[in-house]
This record gives structure tokens, C-alpha cells and sequence, in this order.
């Protein structure tokens, strides 16, 4: 079986997220994806079967399970099927486990079409505080904790106890974001619930990101940057209940995995 390691929100090589990427014809097991998973030992391995002329099943999983929501892996395997597989599609419908995403390509750029999710409020706790290691000015809830910091600096400084956010009673991972100057705002997000202390890009983040931020700056486009060791570029619109998240990719390599 063929598979590709995809750098997504990547304008060069050992930028951005790296993700697996394999092509089916046909499901192999959900135990066998996980082994694979594990073996590839990124943030996420997606897997895609072709259901229609410009659809495909597409599947994420970490190296602790399976996801819902997972925007560099979708980015990757966009990335994979318009330059490997189905080169003339231009625009390409992922059915997933949150309903049917798009990918439409644009020259170098990919934009996904995720769900609008605005966090809620959440009440701050002692035990989240220790965890980061630094006391943020709010805090919200969706599928992850997010968390808003006073300052770029302080997103780019921040140093958490993976162990105390892996024990976090709420939140499958934490964000956390700030307003920028040379960007509209900047995040980090980490997984270690997942087995992934630091996602270095995580477009999923962004369906919370892009709504928090657009009323905050009154905008509707804005460009993110996530401030990880390998760092990204994603370019975001706010889009009534969906949000739209374009970037760049880089192939990594192909390589064929003996396990049929």
C-alpha cells in the first residue's frame, strides 16, 4: 500500500504539520489503521476510500485513537488525491465522522471547509493554571480548552506540564492564542491526551480560532500563524457557520507499506 507524508500549511519542507496519507480501494481494519498509526508515529495518519466521482471517506488517527475533526491530515490527503490520484478534481468532498467537508484547490493553496465552532466560556480552575504554567485572561471550552493569553510573547514563551494537561478533566486538547502584530493572531496547541505533547499546526484549532478572532477584530479574513518549533501559515475566513482555511503542502515522501 502506498503512502505519502504530506507537509501541510508548509511553504517549504519541515514546515508546517506532517501528516500520513493512504489510499484505498477498501477499508482494512480499525485495529490495523491504529497499528499503522502508531508505527508512523505522527500527529495523524488519514485514510480515504473513494465513495463517488469527487468523493471519498476519509478517516484521521492519532497515535492514541481515532478523531473527529482534523484539518492538516484533510489538507494532506487533499494534497495527495489532486496530484496522485484524481489530478483534473478541483474541488474534492470528504465525508468524515462532522459531516461532509470541502477541499477546493487554488493554484498552490487548499481551502478547507470546516464547521464554525465558537468555544463557551469556561470557568478557570487552579489545576488548569498549574498545567500551563501561566495564569490566561480567558478561558473556553469546545472539543478542546482554549485558552487566550495575554500577549504573542507569551504563546511563544510558553512552557506547560504535559503530564497536568494530560490530566485536565475537560478538553480533548488546549490551545492556546493571542492577538499578533505581523499576523492578526497567533496559537499553539497540544495533545497529549493523544499521545502528541505539541501539534505543530492543527487546522481543526482553527474552526474555534477564526470565530473568537473575527469578533474580536470585527474581521471576517484574517492570516494565523501557529508558533510551534516547525510553525505554519494558515489563511482564514469567517463564513456564517462554516469557517474556510487555505494553506500550502510539500510532499515528504512515498514509500509502500508491506502489511496486506
Amino acid at each position: 500500500m502506498k503512502y505519502y507524508v504530506i507537509d501541510a500549511f508548509a511553504n517549504h519542507l519541515f514546515e508546517g504539520n506532517p501528516a500520513g496519507v493512504c489510499i484505498m480501494d477498501a477499508w482494512l481494519p480499525d485495529e490495523l489503521m491504529q497499528k499503522i498509526a502508531i508505527e508512523n508515529n505522527l500527529s495523524e495518519t488519514a485514510f480515504a476510500v473513494k465513495i463517488a466521482d469527487d468523493g471519498y471517506h476519509l478517516r484521521w488517527f492519532t497515535p492514541g485513537g481515532e478523531i473527529d475533526l482534523c484539518g492538516h491530515a484533510t489538507l494532506a490527503a487533499a494534497y495527495v488525491l489532486a496530484n496522485f490520484y484524481d489530478t483534473a478534481l478541483m474541488r474534492i468532498r470528504f465525508t468524515t465522522l462532522s459531516g461532509d467537508l470541502i477541499v477546493v484547490r487554488d493554484g498552490e493553496l487548499y481551502e478547507l471547509d470546516f464547521p464554525n465552532k465558537m468555544p463557551k466560556p469556561h470557568t478557570l480552575t487552579q489545576q488548569m493554571v498549574e498545567a500551563l504554567g501561566m495564569m490566561p485572561v480567558e478561558t473556553y471550552l469546545d472539543r478542546d480548552l482554549m485558552f487566550v493569553l495575554e500577549s504573542e510573547s507569551d504563546v511563544r514563551s510558553l512552557n506547560p506540564d504535559f503530564t497536568k494537561l494530560a490530566a485536565l478533566p475537560v478538553g480533548l486538547g488546549v490551545l492556546v492564542t493571542a492577538k499578533s502584530e505581523q499576523y492578526d493572531f497567533v496559537s499553539r496547541c497540544f495533545f497529549p491526551k493523544l499521545k502528541v505533547d505539541e501539534d505543530p499546526v492543527c487546522g481543526s484549532a482553527h474552526c474555534n480560532f477564526i470565530p473568537y478572532w473575527a469578533e474580536r477584530l470585527s474581521k471576517q479574513e484574517m492570516t494565523a500563524r501557529q508558533v510551534s518549533k516547525r510553525g505554519g501559515t494558515l489563511y482564514c475566513k469567517l463564513a456564517g457557520d462554516r469557517v474556510k482555511i487555505s494553506g500550502r503542502a510539500v510532499l515528504y515522501s512515498i514509500a509502500d507499506l508491506f502489511v496486506d
